[in-house]
């Protein structure tokens, strides 16, 4: 009989990412609702540091596999290695973070388990012992619930920012151990030549704890240099809504949405952002936004913690020069 939940922590040369944390915070999450024990599953080189960084973390068994076959990622690699574990642990779930990665493989070791994948779930619930998932349709205009027929396991990834890595639970006394995955007669397809950034330069805006985010109401490119400055003193990343990338005032690799990236820094500070849905499907889990606005109605203040309701090019400057008042 299927049971508890394994959770595949994505990791980067010992180094749990963000959205592995993430992922874990879920599922410890739901491991309480729905009383399953927790497990995870770490893959690739220096799986095993990884997996002793999260040795006071709650969950059962954490396992790690550095086979020399995972020494550089492929979907071939990490499905085989995660089907073994699955086959030799019978989870009732299997979790992950909805990165870049798990978008490759996730969907493939679903498929060699003959089992369906609920992918990039925005939040869930448990009502009456079973699980509800939470997914955008329509590029994010509705959140639709979902549910699993069938039998287990079940396969679910979880958007960056979905669950804050804060609710991680510690205090655990986990059994570290290797995988024991053998992948000596599995055939990878995938020869890895080079490992490089996809763009020269391109910032990970997922890592940062403070945004300032602009929109059109910044009016024109000259008018940016007031955002960046408030940018500068917070030491924040400066970020943009589609339209402003879209003109060319900033990079593509600073956008923010359905069609960028998704955030959940500390401060996300919205200067000048209406608040249309494809934005905030990239934002709305920041633990504090900010939003300045002329619009009383615009729709970011729906989910902001703090609104000003004003002329951005007045409020701005006066909260750079307090900003820069209060760290002299």
């Amino acid at each position: 009989m299927a049971t508890g939940i394994l959770v595949i922590v994505e990791q980067s040369d010992g180094k749990v990412s963000r959205i592995g944390w993430e992922a874990l915070a879920a599922g410890q999450e739901l491991g309480v609702a729905l009383g399953q024990e927790i497990s995870t599953l770490v893959l690739g080189k220096n799986a095993g540091a990884a997996a002793k960084s999260m040795a006071d973390c709650k969950a059962k068994n954490i396992w790690f596999a550095e086979n020399a076959e995972l020494a550089n990622y492929t979907p071939d690699g990490f499905a085989a290695a995660c089907k073994q574990a699955i086959d030799k642990t019978s989870p009732a779930y299997v979790f992950a973070g909805h990165s870049y990665q798990a978008r490759d493989y996730f969907p493939k070791l679903a498929t060699m388990c003959g089992r369906g994948l609920m992918s990039d779930c925005v939040s869930y619930r448990v009502e009456g012992g079973s699980l509800i998932f939470v997914r955008q349709a329509f590029q994010g205009k509705i959140n639709a619930d979902f549910t699993f027929n069938g039998a287990a396991p079940y396969f679910a990834s979880f958007q960056a920012g979905a669950v804050s890595s804060e609710k991680l639970q510690k205090g655990g006394s986990p059994t570290i151990a290797d995988a024991g995955i053998n992948l000596a007669s599995l055939k990878i397809r995938t020869n890895v030549l080079e490992i490089f950034e996809g763009v020269k330069g391109k910032v990970d805006l997922t890592k940062a704890d403070i945004i300032v985010s602009v929109g059109r109401g910044i009016k024109e490119k000259d008018k940016l240099p007031i955002v960046e400055e408030l940018a500068k003193v917070l030491g924040a990343e400066i970020a943009a809504s589609r339209p402003v990338c879209d003109d060319g005032w900033l990079p593509l690799d600073r956008q923010i949405g359905s069609s960028g990236q998704t955030v959940s820094p500390k401060l996300y500070l919205a200067v000048g952002i209406s608040g249309a849905i494809q934005h905030l499907v990239g934002m709305k889990g920041s633990r504090c936004i900010v939003a300045i606005n002329k619009d009383e109605r615009a729709p970011i203040f729906d989910i902001a913690d703090y609104g000003i309701v004003g002329d951005l090019f007045e409020i701005v400057p006066a909260l750079t020069a307090a900003v820069k008042e209060v760290r002299a």
